[in-house]
């Protein structure tokens, strides 16, 4: 019986033979991931076939790798429900973040076929939300994806992260220990693939921001970070008919571009309604229970930014 997915269009189905997709491999490869979740008494997880694909493109198709992004991804969501609680997309602090256009994903993907969001931090007023709101709406998005953009696995994300109205209010909202935990997961528990990050309107304090996250990243991310002194360079790297108006584009305003993205998201209040079934009971695992600590290190290492 071939596996339930969705069918890709030639651009992806190239991008998963990169990764290493056979399909004459793939029932047993989904089976595989089944067989080993069924001996997993720690983990309640999804085992529909596309949601294990997602995972296993990804990780480029290594079993054990999916093994243990796939352990990691349900690990976290206990580990730091701070970040996976309240996950309906019409709770206040969502909308509240929504409204304010912090967050969309463009409908056009770039011309290497990857998805590209827009992250706009000075969007957001710090009086309102915490920076705990704004890492738990990121992974809803994140999930949001995992679950319906096919894209966002196999050819990559792109981010343009726009630090236009930021102020160092905004800096004080992440606190060392929810960044340690917000880069740890991005990195070790989703298997989506950042491929670049771009900073465009860089205050003069951006180091205050940016040097918050991107110590903690790894080198291969860290390489692939671009910070731009202009709007003008994103169109070496973006066509104009896929940006909105405000970063030179043509697409419109980014407020009409988020709108299908936005419907979208809202719809799928019943997606995260059931998906807060799925984690880890550390009581049940085989071997040595994962403590925070040893997903996250040593909370008494890092400092926080304090304002006045």
């Amino acid at each position: 019986m071939s596996p339930n997915l969705r069918p890709l269009s030639p651009q992806l189905q190239e991008a998963a033979k990169e990764l290493g997709e056979d399909p004459r491999r793939l029932e047993k490869d989904i089976q595989h991931i089944k067989d080993w979740l069924k001996q997993q008494p720690h983990l309640r997880a999804r085992t529909d076939d596309q949601w294990i694909v997602m995972f296993l493109r990804g990780c480029k198709f290594s079993l054990e790798k999916t093994k243990q992004k796939m352990d990691m991804y349900y690990t976290m969501k206990t580990a730091a429900p701070e970040l996976f609680a309240n996950r309906d997309p019409l709770e206040p602090k969502i909308q509240e973040i929504l409204n304010a256009g912090f967050i969309t994903y463009l409908p056009q993907l770039d011309k290497h076929g990857q998805r590209v969001s827009v992250l706009r931090l000075g969007q957001v007023d710090p009086k309102k939300v915490t920076g705990e709101d704004i890492f738990r709406m990121n992974f809803m998005g994140g999930d949001a994806a995992l679950l319906q953009d096919d894209a966002a696995v196999l050819t990559g994300t792109v981010a343009i992260i726009d630090l236009k109205g930021s102020a160092l209010a905004h800096a004080a909202m992440f606190g060392p220990s929810s960044v340690k935990k917000c880069t740890t997961i991005l990195q070790d528990a989703y298997p989506l693939r950042m491929k670049a990050m771009h900073f465009v309107n860089l205050p003069s304090f951006s180091e205050a921001l940016t040097g918050l996250f991107l110590p903690l990243m790894k080198e291969k991310i860290r390489r692939r970070v671009v910070m731009h002194s202009s709007l003008e360079s994103l169109l070496e790297y973006f066509d104009k008919d896929m940006l909105p108006e405000e970063y030179g584009g043509t697409a419109g305003p980014i407020q009409k571009v988020a709108e299908p993205w936005r419907k979208q998201f809202e719809g799928l209040r019943e997606f995260f309604k059931e998906d807060m079934k799925y984690g880890s009971d550390e009581s049940k695992r085989p071997g040595k229970p994962k403590t925070s600590s040893d997903l996250f290190g040593v909370e008494g290492s890092f400092r926080q930014l304090v304002v006045d």
